[in-house]
C-alpha cells in the first residue's frame, strides 16, 4: 500500500548508489517479466542482470511481486501527498480529480527516472494477463481505495463506518481509473500525457454519466 509521506531525494553518495542499483533491477526485472514473463523469470536471472547477487536484490525487495509494483507504488504515493495537499473546503470529488491530474502533470518524470514509459506501459499489461499479479493488483487496490476514503472520511469529518458516502465515492473513482488504465494500457498512446487525458476525459464524464438520461441528455 503507498505511503504518502514525501520521500526525500538521496542526497549523499551511498544513498544516491543504492537509489541507483534499486532503480537498476526494476528495469531489469520489468525487461525480464515483459520479455519472458513473470513465472519464467527467476531473482537469480534479475540479480544477474544488474550484475549483483541474489542477497542484494533482496536488500531492496521481498520478492518478485514487490519489483512489479514498485512503480505503481510510486505513481499512488504522489496522488496520496497531493490528496493531502488539497484545498480543505473542496468537494470530494474534486479534490480526488485535482489529486490526481495534478500528479500526473510530474509523475512522469519521476517514471522516467526509473524506467522508460513505454516500459511502465508493457508492465501494466503484463501484470493485467498474469493471474498471480491480477490477483495481487486487486488486493493492492483494495487496501488503497479504503486508505483514500479513510482520508476522504477525515476531511469530511465523517466516520466511514456510519456513513457510507466515502466508500462509496472512491468505488466510483476507482472504477473509472480502472477503465482509463485499461484503455491506455490496450491503446497506442504510451506517454503519461495520454493516460492524463484519458483520466480527464474519463472523470469528466463520471457526473453526467450517473445524473443525466444518456437518451435526451436532461438531468434527472
Amino acid at each position: 500500500m503507498a505511503d504518502p509521506t514525501p520521500q526525500t531525494p538521496p542526497t549523499g553518495l551511498r544513498e544516491r548508489k543504492k537509489q541507483r542499483t534499486r532503480d537498476a533491477l526494476i528495469r531489469a526485472a520489468l525487461e525480464l517479466f515483459t520479455e519472458r514473463g513473470y513465472e519464467a523469470t527467476t531473482i537469480d536471472e534479475i540479480a544477474e542482470a544488474v550484475d549483483v547477487s541474489q542477497r542484494t536484490f533482496f536488500r531492496y525487495f521481498a520478492n518478485k511481486q514487490d519489483v512489479v509494483f514498485a512503480v505503481q507504488d510510486m505513481v499512488e504515493a504522489r496522488f496520496l501527498q497531493e490528496l493531502h495537499a488539497r484545498p480543505a473546503d473542496e468537494p470530494p470529488l474534486s479534490a480526488l480529480r485535482g489529486a490526481v491530474l495534478t500528479a500526473w502533470d510530474d509523475i512522469g518524470d519521476a517514471i522516467a527516472s526509473v524506467i522508460p514509459v513505454d516500459l511502465h506501459m508493457r508492465a501494466f499489461r503484463m501484470i493485467e494477463s498474469t493471474p498471480a499479479l491480477v490477483a495481487a493488483h486487486l488486493r493492492r487496490s483494495t487496501e488503497l481505495e479504503e486508505q483514500i476514503a479513510q482520508l476522504i472520511a477525515r476531511r469530511e469529518g465523517l466516520d466511514v463506518d456510519v456513513d457510507p458516502r466515502p466508500r462509496v465515492l472512491v468505488a466510483a473513482f476507482s472504477g473509472v481509473m480502472r477503465v482509463a488504465g485499461k484503455v491506455w494500457g490496450e491503446g497506442h498512446d504510451c506517454s503519461v500525457a495520454g493516460i492524463r487525458e484519458l483520466t480527464r476525459s474519463y472523470l469528466d464524464h463520471m457526473g453526467p454519466a450517473i445524473e443525466t438520461d444518456w437518451r435526451t441528455g436532461r438531468s434527472h
